[in-house]
C-alpha cells in the first residue's frame, strides 16, 4: 500500500498521513478483485490459446467418438431402410400367396419413429441412435415371427402353392422387352385411354410360353380380340390367360403343371406386333401379374421388373 505525506507548516516538516480503516479495507478489496480478474483472464487465455498435450488428446478422442456415433446413426438408418423393404415384400407375400392379413405397421414399429441424425447435439444424437436401434431390434423380432408363421402356413399349403401362378410365362432370356405393364395405358389402335388388365411381353414369334402354375385348361382356341387364347383354372380362385398365340399346344380339359410348355408367342387377334398378353385373375378380378413372379426372379430381377412394368407404356393389344 502506498504511503502519503503532508507538509506541516507549524513544524516545517512532512508528516505521514495514515488512511482511515474504511479506506484501507476498500483498497485491499479493490486490489483483490483486480488480482482475481487478472488470474482468471490468464487461466482462460491458457485454456483457449495454449493447447496442452492431454487436452489435445482428449479433444481428438471426443471428435472421433462424435464421428463414430454419427456414422453409427447412418448405418442404423440404412439398416432400417433395408428392413422396411423386407417388410414391404413380406406384406406382399402375405396378400398374394397366403391371402392372409399382413402384419400391421403398429406391430412392426411399436410406436417408434425414425429420426434424422444429421447435425444433432451429442446427447440428442445418442438418444436418436438408441431409438433407431430399438426400432431395428423390434422390426427384426417381428419379421422373424412373421417368417415363422409363413413357414408353418407354407407347409400346410403345399398343394395351394403348387397351383398359384408364380413364374413368368415367358423365360427372361427370351424377352425382347417389357412392352406394357398393368394399369391405364393408351390403346395402340383406337388412341383412347384403357385399363390394361395384364402384361405384354414382347418376344419373337415361336417363343415358348409356359403354364405359370398347376391347373386345368378350361379353353384353348380363338377368342376375338385375344386371338389364339389359352385359359387355365388353377383352383383357389385363380385363372390365367395367355393371348395372341401363334400356336396352341394344349386342349380344353387337359391338366398342366407349372413350367409345362403350352403354346408359342404370336401376333394373332387385336395385336400390333409379336408378343404375349398375360393375365392373372382372382375370383374374376384382374390382378397385377408382376406380383406373381416370385419363384423364378431374384430380388434384383424382381425390382427391375417392377420398375420396368411401371414405366412401360406401349400397349400392343
Amino acid at each position: 500500500m502506498q504511503a502519503f505525506y503532508r507538509y506541516n507548516q507549524a513544524t516545517e516538516r512532512y508528516e505521514r498521513v495514515f488512511p482511515s480503516r474504511r479506506r484501507r479495507v476498500w483498497v485491499t478489496l479493490w486490489q483483490f478483485v483486480w488480482g482475481a480478474l487478472a488470474g482468471a483472464a490468464v487461466v482462460v487465455a491458457l485454456y483457449y490459446v495454449v493447447d496442452f498435450p492431454k487436452e489435445r488428446q482428449l479433444r481428438r478422442h471426443n471428435d472421433a467418438l462424435a464421428e463414430s456415433l454419427e456414422e453409427l446413426g447412418h448405418r442404423a438408418d440404412r439398416a432400417l431402410a433395408v428392413m422396411e423393404d423386407i417388410a414391404a415384400r413380406d406384406n406382399n407375400f402375405y396378400r398374394v400367396v397366403m391371402q392372409a392379413e399382413p402384419l400391421g405397421a403398429a406391430a412392426r414399429y411399436a410406436g417408434l419413429e425414425r429420426r434424422r441424425v444429421d447435425s444433432l447435439p451429442d446427447d440428442a444424437l445418442v438418444r436418436a441412435v438408441a431409438t433407431d436401434i430399438d426400432r431395428l431390434d423390434n422390426m427384426i423380432y417381428h419379421q422373424s415371427r412373421s417368417f415363422d408363421f409363413l413357414r408353418a402356413r407354407a407347409m400346410e399349403s403345399k398343394d395351394r402353392i403348387a397351383h398359384i401362378p408364380a413364374i413368368q410365362p415367358v423365360s427372361e432370356k427370351s424377352l425382347r422387352q417389357m412392352a406394357s405393364g398393368y394399369g391405364y395405358r393408351r390403346d395402340p389402335i383406337y388412341g383412347t385411354a384403357k385399363f390394361h388388365e395384364g402384361m405384354d411381353f414382347s418376344a419373337a414369334p415361336g417363343t415358348p410360353v409356359y403354364a405359370t402354375g398347376r391347373g386345368r385348361v378350361i379353353s384353348a382356341g380363338w377368342n376375338s380380340g385375344y386371338g389364339n387364347l389359352i385359359e387355365i383354372d388353377h383352383g383357389y380362385g385363380y385363372v390365367t390367360r395367355y393371348a395372341h398365340l401363334s400356336k396352341i399346344g394344349v386342349s380344353a380339359g387337359q391338366t398342366v403343371s407349372r413350367g409345362d410348355l403350352i403354346g408359342e408367342v404370336g401376333n394373332t387377334g387385336k395385336s400390333t406386333g409379336p408378343h404375349l398378353h398375360y393375365e392373372v385373375r382372382l375370383h374374376g378380378a384382374p390382378q397385377n401379374p408382376v406380383n406373381y413372379y416370385f419363384m423364378d426372379l431374384s430380388p434384383a430381377e424382381y425390382d427391375a421388373m417392377i420398375k420396368q412394368a411401371e414405366n412401360a407404356g406401349r400397349v400392343m393389344d
